[in-house]
């Protein structure tokens, strides 16, 4: 139990997922520990540059914060305002990002966009296959995203939501066993306590 380790399995092949915090660089992307990238298609070590798009921090002074022991399958993007032309002025251009050709202040980049703030993940979030994260979302704890799904709203704990854009679908539990997790925050603990409770972690059964 390593969170520090770039790849989780041990192994020639076992390079297709990594330990996100051991690998991202920009000091605007947080990242707990246990929290794993899988990508068979890219390097997952390189998503910083594929799945964080549109992130200009020094404009925006926007930030992606990923909880602990969250899951994140192949190709999920984490789209910022940059992304987002503004609907605020008359043209939808962005004229801020090239300010040598239109005399601006190059550190005004952010008039080009409508800021709609950071992008916070909560812990032991499943984020599903080629899921679409918008600016200024916030994911509760425990929450799962559907394969492809769009969401453009805050997602409450321990629910699904899947579609474009995404819908609930259901809660994961009912509401006294949410409220049970959430006061327990079980990925605050120490791994060996993690790892002492496993068999009640994955068998559904709570346990302080």
């Amino acid at each position: 139990m390593n969170p520090e380790q770039i790849y989780p399995r041990k192994g020639k092949n076992n390079t297709e997922s990594v330990y996100l915090k051991s690998v991202i660089t920009d000091p605007s992307i947080i990242v707990g520990d246990f929290t794993f990238y899988n990508d068979f298609v890219n390097d997952p070590r390189d998503f910083e540059k594929n799945n964080v798009l549109y992130h200009y921090p020094l404009c925006n002074n926007e930030r992606l914060v990923i909880g602990k022991y969250c899951s994140i399958a192949c190709g999920a993007k984490f789209m910022f305002t940059g992304g987002n032309h503004t609907m605020k002025s008359i043209s939808t251009y962005p004229f801020p990002i090239f300010p040598d050709e239109w005399g601006l202040d190059e550190w005004k980049c952010g008039q080009a966009w409508d800021n709609h703030g950071d992008i916070i993940i909560g812990n032991d979030v499943w984020i599903g296959y080629e899921a679409v994260i918008m600016q200024g979302v916030t994911i509760g704890d425990g929450a799962i995203i559907g394969t492809r799904a769009l969401v453009t709203k805050d997602v409450p704990p321990y629910t699904i939501v899947g579609g474009s854009p995404a819908k609930v679908i259901r809660k994961r539990f009912d509401d006294e066993t949410i409220k049970k997790l959430l006061e327990i925050k079980w990925w605050n603990w120490p791994s060996d306590k993690v790892k002492d409770n496993l068999q009640n972690i994955m068998n559904g059964v709570i346990s302080e």
